[in-house]
């Protein structure tokens, strides 16, 4: 979901004329759209899709990261005591 500053940069007046346009496009191109302010970045509109998947890789990533953290601590559980807690046999 990389930006494309020649597409994606809309001033904030046009979301104000505008706001079905802008939005359409955040969802048709799957990018988001960054608003801008005299010139400076304010605000980013993206499609609901794009920014449930994007909060859900951060999750993914999170979890993964945290998981990498407790194995190097040693919080570990053995593989009988994983299955135990599973209720698998």
């Amino acid at each position: 979901m990389q930006v494309k500053f020649s597409e994606d940069v809309v001033p904030l007046s046009d979301l104000k004329i505008n706001p079905g346009k802008v939005v359409n496009r955040a969802q048709d191109t799957h990018r988001p759209i960054l608003l801008t302010s005299r010139g400076r970045g304010v605000a980013v509109v993206q499609g609901l899709e794009e920014f449930e998947k994007t909060a859900e890789e951060l999750r993914f990533v999170k979890a993964v990261a945290k998981g990498l953290m407790d194995a190097r601590e040693g919080n570990t559980v053995s593989l009988a005591d994983a299955k135990k807690a599973l209720g698998i046999n």
